[in-house]
């Protein structure tokens, strides 16, 4: 089961609040968001800095594609599998798969647009926890993304 996070609870809250989604999305490609994200994001940060930037793009891109409810423990590699299989988005969801964290937001951006693109939602509280695993050595979640998308074809 996926680790519930207030954070991404109080963005569910607000879903239908057009004010705040576009406040929200203020932060697309600003590592640590906008002044007017502040309100929705600030309360909920952990105590470590260096996950805040996780935070605020996760914030920024449930601004762009609100539309939260995939299935309990759907990765973006599932979500990935649901778009029409061709050469572009599997070169998409490589290079994904392989962004540092400095690149890392520009290809979220791409993946959550696309699946805006094709009303498939996003499990925003699986997203968070994966993001904030991203660094690690074994590097876990890139290999649970890619047997994800790869093992469903």
């Amino acid at each position: 089961m996926t680790k519930i996070f207030p954070l991404v609870s109080h963005l569910e809250s607000l879903q239908k609040d057009r004010a705040a989604l576009a406040k929200l999305r203020k932060g697309l490609g600003s590592a640590y968001g906008d002044v007017e994200m502040y309100p929705y994001v600030v309360p909920f940060l952990p105590k470590e800095k260096y996950l805040h930037k996780f935070y605020f793009l996760v914030a920024s891109l449930f601004g762009m594609h609100s539309e939260p409810g995939a299935g309990d423990n759907e990765s973006i590699g599932t979500v990935f599998s649901k778009f029409t299989q061709n050469d572009s988005v599997e070169k998409r969801f490589k290079a994904l798969i392989n962004a540092d964290g400095n690149d890392l937001s520009y290809h979220l951006r791409q993946a959550i647009s696309l699946a805006h693109s094709k009303n498939i939602p996003i499990n925003y509280h699986r997203l968070l926890r994966d993001l904030l695993n991203w660094t690690h050595p074994e590097h876990f979640v890139q290999l649970q993304w890619a047997r994800d998308y790869w093992g469903s074809q």
